[in-house]
């Protein structure tokens, strides 16, 4: 999440975003304990998740209605019900909370101590792809030993571009590239291949695609996260992205319901205020949430916006109006309703874990995200059911939904495959997304050697896809000999951290704003720094390719929105 508005601010917000649905730390101190799966003084019998009678504190409700439409059969529905029924209230309480966890060792501790619905894993949970593969397998594992007998929620943020968790497999461009390539069935087939590595990790939902519809610079989350800012493009490269996740076995969610790409504040921050009426925010962000109910597509996560025309400075994740009165209602999303990660400042600054997870559940939610203390919201949830203010129907009825999917998804046929086998896809889909906004349209635009300056990682990658097509880059111009400074080319790449939009080519590696600044002849764009990005870059550069991308976003002060 890049700023959009100044580079500079956007090193600093990079930070936060490259937590993708989570970000700062809350005014609760995350339970360590708990998080790092230490001893736990509780629920840590071997048969924690065993299908036994009820327990005495397990009431039979009656149950609240689940629709079909967005994965699971009518059967499957059913057999949920069944295996929540014969779950206690703890059990119930913990079956809907996703939790971050500390360590690159299976957490299987913390979710069989507390009864956890899964786990959302980060950077510092990893180590190497085996490592992941390992870790996912014995936390399945270790729940069905503990007679648990249905999967446990195994999630990541695997966007593509600044948000990506596992970086040694195939590495993704930002979403933007599918506005840029415009062709939506390249946005499935990479979207496949993305999910059919996660899967092949062992990852059951990825916390993807975004379907947040950017307003272009003022934009201060989302950015390149975003496909662009034509409501009806992102709707439908959203669909094609989710299907393309589901075709391979992972459980897609579209995000951040009711629309973040409008907002000027970070939920990671502050809670941002979106000042749209529903009219309006029917025709812009509603837009690509719709098009994913009416695909059937499965799960969706509400974000941390203040909707003034629907409920007045609550949080969406946390507003019956908003999830229940406009997704579940005005839209009619019968699915597994997600909310963002609850350790960020929008909520985490008002709500402790317990008061937090109870509105959400009460709200309309499902699956409770990323609680700083997972305890604190395990049992927060316990005290409201048995006082009353939580009623165990809503809580039956989303421990049911996430169960339900969990069994549908491990029904479907998945397609697993190795580490890096999405390379070529990732390479092809950044080719169709170049985009030129200033400069030839084709042939060779850069001299035999070049200079290339930016970041040094994104130097090192522009380097290694220049050397195998014979472009010779040097380190420093020579002082003296004009003639040969003449003969060198100076590249700028511009990246999440910004730089000056200077040289004789400007290339941004993110956001492609920075484009409308500067007087460089030759200005493009590749929504990403992958290997397959660069190498697309290096293509236009000597000529054996053209830019056929164009911009999915207004960048006032660009010459032509693209070749």
């Amino acid at each position: 999440m890049s700023r959009a508005v100044r580079f500079g601010a956007a090193a600093m917000a990079a930070l936060l975003v490259l937590s993708g649905c989570t970000g700062g730390t809350g005014a609760e101190e995350p339970d360590r304990a708990v998080l790092a799966g230490e001893a736990l003084t509780e629920d840590l019998a071997p048969r924690a998740w065993a299908a036994s009678p009820a327990r005495a504190d397990t009431s039979s409700v009656e149950p609240l209605p689940i629709g079909t439409g967005w994965g699971p059969s009518g059967a499957e529905i059913e057999r949920a019900r069944e295996l929540v029924g014969r779950l206690s209230l703890r059990e119930r309480a913990g079956q809907v909370i996703v939790a971050r966890y500390a360590g690159s060792t299976p957490p299987s501790r913390l979710v069989n101590g507390l009864h956890l619905g899964g786990v959302v894993m980060f950077d510092d949970n990893v180590r190497s792809t085996d490592q992941v593969r390992s870790s996912n397998r014995a936390l399945q594992r270790s729940a069905r030993a503990a007679g648990r007998r249905f999967p446990v929620t195994v999630a990541v943020d695997q966007e593509g571009g600044i948000v990506e968790r596992v970086t040694t497999g195939t590495r993704f461009p930002a979403f933007m590239t599918a506005g840029a390539a415009a062709d939506a069935r390249l946005t499935r087939t990479a979207s496949r291949a993305s999910g059919a590595e996660l899967a092949g990790l062992g990852f059951t939902t990825d916390y993807a695609p975004v379907a947040d519809v950017t307003v272009g610079s003022g934009d201060a989350a989302i950015g390149s996260r975003s496909v662009g800012a034509s409501p009806g493009q992102v709707a439908e490269h959203v669909v094609a992205a989710a299907k393309g996740y589901r075709s391979a076995g992972v459980v897609p969610t579209l995000k951040h319901f009711p629309g973040h790409g409008a907002l000027t504040a970070d939920s990671h921050l502050t809670l941002p205020t979106q000042d749209r009426s529903v009219a309006e925010l029917e025709r812009t962000d509603y837009v690509p949430f719709r098009a994913g109910v009416d695909a059937g597509l499965p799960s969706v996560m509400v974000g941390h916006i203040n909707v003034p025309a629907v409920d007045r400075g609550v949080p969406a994740s946390l507003s019956r109006a908003v999830i229940t009165g406009q997704l579940r209602d005005r839209l009619g999303f019968e699915g597994l309703v997600v909310t963002d990660a609850l350790d960020m400042q929008a909520v985490a600054q008002r709500f402790a874990s317990d008061r937090a997870a109870v509105r959400a559940l009460a709200a309309g939610a499902d699956v409770v995200l990323m609680p700083p203390s997972p305890r604190a919201a395990r049992d927060g949830i316990v005290r409201a059911v048995r006082s009353g203010r939580l009623s165990s129907e809503r809580l039956v009825q989303a421990a049911t939904r996430q169960v339900a999917l969990l069994l549908h998804q491990r029904a479907r046929e998945a397609s697993p495959r190795p580490p890096g086998a999405g390379r070529g896809v990732s390479a092809r889909w950044s080719a169709a997304a170049v985009t030129s906004v200033s400069g030839p349209c084709q042939g060779r635009l850069v001299d035999r050697r070049v200079l290339a300056r930016g970041a040094t990682s994104d130097v090192l990658r522009f380097r290694a896809a220049a050397a195998p097509a014979g472009l010779q880059v040097v380190s420093k111009l020579p002082k003296k000999n004009k003639k040969a400074r003449r003969q060198i080319t100076t590249v700028r790449l511009v990246g999440t951290s910004g730089g000056p939009a200077t040289g004789d080519v400007v290339v941004a590696l993110d956001r492609p704003y920075v484009l409308g600044t500067g007087r460089a002849p030759v200005r493009l764009a590749t929504y990403g720094s992958t290997p397959g990005a660069m190498s697309a870059l290096v293509d236009v550069l000597v000529g054996r390719a053209e830019a056929t991308g164009r911009l999915p976003v207004p960048v006032p002060g660009a010459p032509r929105p693209g070749c």
